[in-house]
């Protein structure tokens, strides 16, 4: 299992509320979470949420992560198979 685009738009809406559509995230994967509106207490919502949903622990970095690219590409990198 992996965290989609979708899944982060979503979760930048609910645990930031910040609103990018998954098309505009994508486009933007390496713009800055600051310069889409996402500021450090967003990203430590935003992986709260995922650890509550998935039930794992995200890695230590993960709120350190400066882009939605960067940021997908660790957590995933951290999901067990099948979790």
């Amino acid at each position: 299992m992996s965290i989609t685009v979708d899944e982060l738009s979503e979760l930048m809406k609910k645990a930031a509320g910040v609103t990018v559509s998954p098309a505009d995230l994508q486009d933007r994967a390496d713009s800055g979470f600051d310069v889409l509106g996402v500021d450090s207490l967003g990203l430590l919502g935003i992986v709260g949420e995922l650890e509550n949903r998935h039930g794992v622990p995200m890695p230590v970095d993960a709120e350190r992560c400066k882009t939605p690219r960067q940021f997908l590409d660790l957590v995933n990198s951290a999901m067990p198979a099948g979790a």
